[in-house]
């Protein structure tokens, strides 16, 4: 975080002393206005963070925190196709790969835009013929689709296509990224060989768990139907020609994207070939235009006035100010059940950094761990101890106001707790009133003082709604790219560069030189002592 940044966070450090003097309870008595002033509505959703521990001085100075961080500048820069992601060189530009607005975006002196428009129209294509079946295995319409991918190819896919499960109305989708063979055998082991097709979601098409999942779909598929069956039943997206060519991949089932695209930033792209053959065409685009409509937004609205950025800075002031360690996503709909999941790597692998832009090290916390499981599943789980535990949780409510298939009175149920849990998360119980519950219901006075210190609820526990019409592919493209600028403006802030990973490769490198070990091809050499016991318990294991 640079000096100027330091010196605000100093005054919000003090600013919190005096405002924590009062309940967020005492905060709404004090301003009637309160909820007006601190929601956002954008496109029928809106965004309540009226329920944490703030007022308008708090927002203020982080306002002021964002405008000497840079933020408008490097919103800009971002824009603008900047390498911003400069430890690879790279611009970060998957913006692009949902712009609707027929302007040139312009990355290295080429307007990408034809590119973009190329790649998405051969999908187009391709997803129409499978869906149609005019693409097919032995002349046998393709029912089942296998996506083989891992990390942002494998949870963007998975999470938009449970997310959008009503609007599948194509070949049954399924998703394959583990390199335990349990995964690959389980997916396979219903699939009709003639009837399945399989993606390989690979950029380099060297990833480890991809292509050895891969391969053994392969010999499944060239055991049953032979090895012509592989250039009809296999597709690839990738920019590895070369590779995929060698796999028996033909270059009309090939898909590319590009440098500037990250993994985790990738659902757009190619790597959404599976989410397009399951929900169509017309709803993928409806996806695309919903998170355009935030790059819009993210553009023009004043910072105040800005979801992801206000987003951002409640972050901030919950991680380096209040000094909140986790994050928890809390979904009140089962069909984004997928979601915290997703929204784990795209923070964590973003802002999970120590080292500044500068190559110094971070002199303040950076991204927070994320979390997070749909409720009501998680009030009988964990909720314990969001509510009583001796650390402070912030949480994200998201609920839509009517469901996809409504049985009964499920969904009122699921809005009554949605809101109650947020409402107790902030006003809590104190003592006085357990002891006078109790008493109500005829405890005596001694077992009344012994029980209810354990009943109390602290509050003043921080929370965040987002409460939107339905969840449409339109609504889930706002909803994805919200995360995405909100995770881009608290790596300003914290002077770091969220577009590269290079905390991933130091265990892909030990993994290199194990697995010759492993499979017995090479002694173990010097190890650390944990290491070595470890090996030779697996091989007594496995004797």
């Amino acid at each position: 975080m640079i000096s100027a940044a330091s010196a605000i966070c100093a005054k919000l450090s003090s600013h919190r002393e005096a405002l924590h003097r009062y309940s967020m309870q005492e905060l709404f008595a004090r301003d009637p206005d309160r909820f007006v002033r601190f929601s956002l509505e954008f496109e029928g959703l809106l965004f309540d963070y009226s329920k944490n521990h703030i007022d308008k001085n708090t927002v203020h100075l982080l306002l002021e925190l964002a405008r000497v961080a840079g933020v408008e500048d490097m919103r800009r820069a971002l824009f603008a196709g900047e390498h911003i992601n400069f430890t690879e060189g790279r611009a970060v530009m998957h913006m692009a790969l949902r712009n609707q607005s027929g302007r040139p975006v312009m990355i290295d002196g080429h307007n990408v835009m034809g590119d973009v428009i190329g790649v998405l129209e051969r999908m187009q294509k391709f997803s129409k013929a499978i869906r149609r079946g005019e693409i097919s295995g032995r002349d046998e319409p393709f029912t089942d689709v296998v996506n083989i991918g891992i990390g942002g190819s494998d949870l963007g896919p998975v999470m938009v296509s449970e997310a959008l499960h009503p609007y599948c109305d194509g070949p049954t989708l399924h998703f394959v990224s583990n390199i335990d063979g349990a995964d690959l055998h389980d997916t396979l082991s219903d699939l009709n060989p003639a009837t399945t097709l399989f993606i390989v979601a690979s950029k380099t098409f060297t990833t480890q768990e991809t292509m050895t999942n891969a391969r053994s779909a392969r010999a499944w598929l060239v055991e049953a139907l032979g090895e012509a069956a592989v250039t009809v039943h296999f597709a690839a997206l990738s920019t590895n020609l070369t590779a995929t060519r060698e796999f028996g991949v033909t270059d009309d089932q090939t898909f590319g994207f590009w440098d500037w695209v990250g993994g985790r930033y990738s659902i757009w792209s190619a790597i959404g070939l599976s989410v397009m053959i399951g929900i169509g065409p017309e709803n993928f685009k409806a996806l695309l235009k919903g998170a355009f409509d935030v790059d819009q937004h993210f553009q023009s609205a004043p910072l105040g006035e800005n979801i992801p950025v206000v987003m951002a800075l409640i972050g901030i002031w919950h991680r380096n100010i209040c000094n909140y360690p986790t994050q928890v996503i809390l979904p009140y709909a089962q069909h984004l059940h997928r979601f915290p999941a997703y929204l784990q790597q795209l923070d964590m692998e973003s802002n999970g950094k120590h080292t500044c832009r500068d190559g110094t090290p971070a002199n303040c916390a950076t991204g927070p761990v994320v979390w997070g499981e749909p409720g009501t599943n998680g009030q009988h789980a964990f909720y314990q101890l969001l509510h009583q535990g001796t650390d402070i949780i912030p949480a994200d409510f998201l609920l839509a106001a009517s469901s996809h298939g409504k049985p009964g009175d499920h969904h009122e149920k699921l809005v009554a707790n949605c809101f109650a849990q947020s409402e107790a998360l902030m006003i809590g119980k104190s003592l006085e009133q357990v002891k006078s519950e109790l008493l109500a219901k005829g405890l005596s006075g001694e077992d009344a003082v012994r029980l209810a210190p354990h009943k109390v609820f602290p509050g003043n526990r921080p929370s965040s709604t987002f409460l939107f019409p339905k969840l449409t592919p339109g609504m889930l493209g706002r909803l994805i790219a919200l995360y995405e600028h909100k995770i881009f403006i608290q790596g300003i802030i914290w002077d770091i560069n969220s577009f590269d990973q290079w905390g991933v490769e130091l265990g892909k490198e030990l993994a290199g030189q194990l697995l010759p070990v492993v499979k017995g091809e090479e002694p173990l050499g010097k190890k650390d002592a944990s290491t070595s016991g470890l090996f030779a318990h697996y091989q007594a294991l496995g004797d």
